[in-house]
């Protein structure tokens, strides 16, 4: 708190009457609130919209809640004002406090109130009174979000209540009055049983009174308690305070009636007035309409419209104004208007206009209005007024037309005629020389292909003379092969189109065709067109695509030669290792030799594991691996491997992971964004043998077009996932390789080389992409890019063991589709241990026959790839007319991902890559069918 007061006045207190006045002499140094120029923006704000009202308000502020209020407010205060500024709430109203403190509670807590008629016994005169109010309290919010204080606007309804009380006192004495009245009367009971109804009731019910008198409302109107009117009669009854609804009502006969329907507390319940104002609705719907129909009507013409007050102060604008002048809406209104009349043209604008208020004649006048492109355009302006029935105007109606074109013609026309002769003699003039240097061919034709004229460029480019043309038809010298593409082109022409960049080709006199690029305009009978030599490029591209497919077919036998040396390679040292520890296995079982068994089944199930993952890498490399895409936690799922990469790269490397906080997630194959990261550790270790330091970084990306471009993506929201080390870095040689299949730098038996085609594979498959930024002795960065995903992401667990694996369901079904004996056999048995009924079926029709079938199928497996003319999407999509819940795993070996939807599925579908392990499969079993 301030030790001194301020020695200038607060601005935010400035004006506000009385309170105003007093707030800024009053010495604040006692007062919890402290001196005004302490005071924090959101109190500020309040305090000056509150001084600025007439309606009663107040705030109360901090723990204290201490005390500011306006003029009008003052005056319910009553003795207790002017010592309650500044200070506490709770002191000034302390005989009403418990009443208040829920309401004060709820507003601190952030959530604003209402009270409406709440009744208090209140002492501000010296003496206890019975009082009601009807108030607001509302949040005060600091800048963080925080409450910091609550603001009240209320109004004091005590002589209303007090009114009200005694004249429903008074209608319930005088019951004979009500039957006389010109409105219905219902009195309810505080079981909402109907006590009473008067005789006007009675005659809009059109049912007699046994039907309805001692009888439950909700009975006698069904339905009506869940509409608006018996809500507002439940809440009438609870708060006891009175309501008052328009609500059209169907009676049960089908007569329908618009009531307005006011409802009041009643010592026996509920007293209910009502009348029939179905014409004023109807009145007051026509008038809506035909207020939509003039809007529609002023704003489908070409012509501004505009209206005004008798006293000419304008207060309507249709759009076209707003689209001509370009100005906010409503900036026009009153005498504003004036501001975009051109400066010479206003003095005249208002004594026209002012003339015609002043004698009730139309309005006319020609002046200049600012466009909305910044420059002045002559405008027609014109009113009517539109007068009572004694003559008087009530209002003024006018337009505002775009004659700047009419005013342009009338000053070509006033021009003399030797300037416009010169003129049109000059122009002739340029039009000839054109036509005679131009080296682009000139034609003017009729539609039937006649020739009117060409000029002297046919003779140079086409070796024609004029006389040879001028009265032949064009179309002969017209290749065949583009006769009806542009016989089509002239009909356009006919139709007013212009033709701009249409190629044909054009007979030499010496038998050879040029290439032509038209460009032409109609006019009444005639076609003007001009004709560009672009025979010179047009020969430039054909080299140039030639020469591109000879590159490309040449670089793709090259991949298709690496690809193949290195598939075979690689996979001749697998099927080795298989083939021999299968071959050794037999022997020794043969020989009863059973305890090196499972050394043999380890060497072999090793080596069909590295086939697989070789095929996944293939495959991303080719971007058709089947991916099974998840909402992933990329920075989560570098934390899970931290360790995993800290043992494979070793102790002379250290491993810094930044991840950027409140990173977005990204919808990609968890699994192989793992392979991707791991491969790009042990690269960037081989970079560095004598050790060194890899960097693993998370950041959120706005791409923009210009970066999008650089980084052959689309512009948008990315997430990026960088690995650099300090290593030997690459030349720009070698990182133009690096993603081509089996190229590696490093020794030989080091590497596939398959591990940047299968990361950039990957990144591509996921709607990213792989950048490289590499100079040699600093070190290297590869960045992926993946696109944002804009959902939760989903926790994972680990897979049981397939003995723990959650049983079936009696009578629970699955489908098996496959060609593939081996594998059917497999997943049956796996089905059957875990106690499910299993179906087989080798092909899709035989699969389809049985879903089409009346027998019970939980969940489809089936392969992608299958005979018999259907393939495994096909099948399900089939199912799915007929059974259209149906729940389908795909199973898939190779490269089926378009079959299965490009790596993306429907609700429902999901895809388990073949070779997998029987764990795996019985836990998606499960939780698909559950799901």
């Amino acid at each position: 708190m301030s030790e001194t007061a301020p020695s200038t006045t607060v601005a935010f207190l400035t004006g506000g009457g009385l309170m105003g006045a007093r707030m800024r002499a009053h010495d604040w140094s006692a007062s919890p609130l402290g001196w005004p120029e302490t005071w924090p923006q959101a109190l500020r704000s309040v305090a000056s919209l509150m001084l600025g009202s007439r309606f009663p308000m107040f705030a109360a502020w901090g723990p204290d809640l201490a005390f500011v209020y306006n003029d009008a407010y003052a005056e319910i205060l009553g003795d207790k004002h002017p010592a309650a500024l500044g200070r506490r709430f709770r002191e000034i109203w302390p005989e009403i406090w418990d009443a208040i403190t829920p309401y004060v509670d709820s507003a601190m807590a952030g959530e604003a109130t209402w009270a409406e008629n709440l009744p208090f016994t209140m002492n501000r005169h010296g003496y206890d009174e019975r009082t009601t109010f009807t108030f607001s309290y509302s949040p005060i919010r600091n800048e963080d979000g925080t409450v910091g204080g609550m603001f009240c606007s209320c109004t004091e309804t005590t002589a209303r209540v007090r009114a009200e009380e005694a004249l429903r006192a008074s209608e319930a004495r005088a019951s004979g009055v009500l039957e006389g009245m010109g409105e219905g009367f219902m009195l309810l009971d505080h079981e909402f049983r109907i006590l009473q109804m008067n005789a006007e009731g009675f005659r809009l019910e059109e049912r007699p009174p046994d039907q309805i008198v001692g009888r439950s409302h909700w009975d006698v109107y069904p339905g009506s308690e869940a509409m608006p009117i018996g809500q507002m009669y439940l809440r009438v009854m609870r708060k006891r305070a009175s309501r008052t609804l328009e609500h059209r009502y169907v009676w049960p006969d089908g007569h329908a009636a618009w009531l307005e329907v006011r409802a009041y507390p009643h010592p026996e319940g509920l007293a209910l007035f009502y009348r029939d104002v179905t014409e004023r609705r109807e009145r007051e719907d026509a008038l809506r309409e035909a207020e939509a129909r003039f809007q529609t009507i002023a704003n489908s013409i070409d012509q501004m419209v505009w209206s005004t007050r008798a006293d000419g102060y304008h207060d309507y604008h249709n759009q076209r104004w707003y689209d001509f002048t370009g100005v906010r809406a409503g900036s026009t209104d009153g005498a504003e208007w004036e501001g975009i009349v051109h400066p010479d043209d206003r003095e005249r604008t208002w004594e026209v206009w002012g003339a015609s208020l002043a004698s009730g004649e139309p309005y006319r006048i020609e002046y200049r209005l600012r466009h909305h492109t910044g420059q002045y355009r002559w405008t027609l302006g014109r009113a009517l007024p539109m007068r009572d029935a004694t003559g008087q105007v009530t209002r003024w109606f006018g337009t505002c037309t775009d004659i700047q074109d009419i005013v342009e013609a009338r000053d070509v026309l006033a021009r003399s005629r030797e300037e416009l002769e010169g003129l049109v003699a000059e122009r002739t003039a340029d039009r000839d020389r054109m036509w005679r240097l131009s080296t682009d061919v000139m034609l003017v034709a009729r539609y039937d292909a006649s020739i009117e004229a060409v000029n002297p460029a046919w003779t140079t480019l086409l070796g024609w003379d004029e006389r040879d043309l001028v009265g032949g038809a064009f179309m002969d010298l017209v290749h065949p092969d583009d006769v009806a593409p542009t016989l089509a082109e002239v009909g356009k022409l006919s139709e007013g189109l212009t033709t701009l960049r249409f190629e044909n080709r054009y007979r030499h006199k010496d038998g050879s065709y040029r290439w032509l690029s038209w460009t032409a305009v109609p006019a009444e009978d005639l076609i003007h067109a001009v004709g560009r030599d672009v025979t010179a490029e047009k020969e430039a591209a054909q080299a140039l695509a030639e020469t591109e497919e000879a590159l490309r077919q040449s670089q793709k036998m090259e991949a298709v030669g690496q690809l193949t040396g290195g598939i075979a390679h690689d996979f001749n040292n697998l099927l080795t290792g298989i083939s021999g520890s299968l071959e050794l296995l037999q022997t020794r079982m043969s020989q009863g030799r059973l305890t090196e068994i499972d050394r043999y089944m380890t060497a072999a199930q090793g080596a069909a594991k590295r086939a697989a993952a070789l095929t996944h890498r293939l495959l991303a490399f080719s971007r058709r691996q089947t991916l099974d895409p998840k909402p992933t936690d990329v920075n989560g799922l570098i934390h899970g491997m931290e360790e995993l990469i800290r043992r494979t790269v070793g102790p002379v490397v250290h491993i810094e992971v930044v991840g950027a906080g409140g990173l977005w997630p990204a919808l990609v194959d968890p699994g192989q964004l793992e392979n991707a990261l791991l491969n790009l550790c042990i690269n960037a270790r081989d970079a560095m043998p004598e050790g060194g330091r890899i960097t693993v970084e998370t950041a959120n990306r706005w791409l923009d077009p210009r970066a999008a471009r650089e980084r052959d993506l689309e512009p948008g929201q990315y997430l990026s996932l960088c690995v650099t080390d300090t290593g030997t870095g690459m030349s720009a040689d070698v990182i133009a390789k690096a993603f081509d299949p089996f190229f590696t730098t490093k020794p030989i038996g080091q590497g596939t080389g398959l591990g940047l085609s299968m990361i950039y594979g990957f990144a591509k498959q996921s709607g990213g992409q792989v950048r490289i930024y590499s100079e040699v002795g600093q070190g290297t960065t590869v960045c992926l890019y993946l696109p944002r995903h804009h959902g939760d992401v989903s926790a994972t667990g680990d897979l049981p063991d397939l003995a723990d694996a959650p049983r079936a369901e009696p009578g629970e079904t699955v489908l098996v589709v496959d060609d593939e004996p081996s594998v059917r056999m497999l997943v049956t048995d796996v089905l059957e241990d875990l106690g499910y009924a299993a179906i087989e079926a080798a092909d899709g029709p035989s699969g389809l026959r049985v879903l089409q079938s009346d027998a019970r199928v939980d969940l489809l497996i089936t392969d992608v790839g299958l005979p018999g003319g259907m393939n495994g999407r096909q099948v399900a999509d089939a199912a799915r007319v007929s059974r259209p819940g149906l729940k389908v795993l795909f199973i898939t070996g190779y490269a089926e991902n378009a079959a299965v939807g490009n790596g993306y599925l429907e609700p429902g579908m999901q895809v388990l890559t073949k070779p997998f392990v029987m764990e795996a499969l019985a836990s998606r079993i499960r939780d698909m069918i559950e799901a």
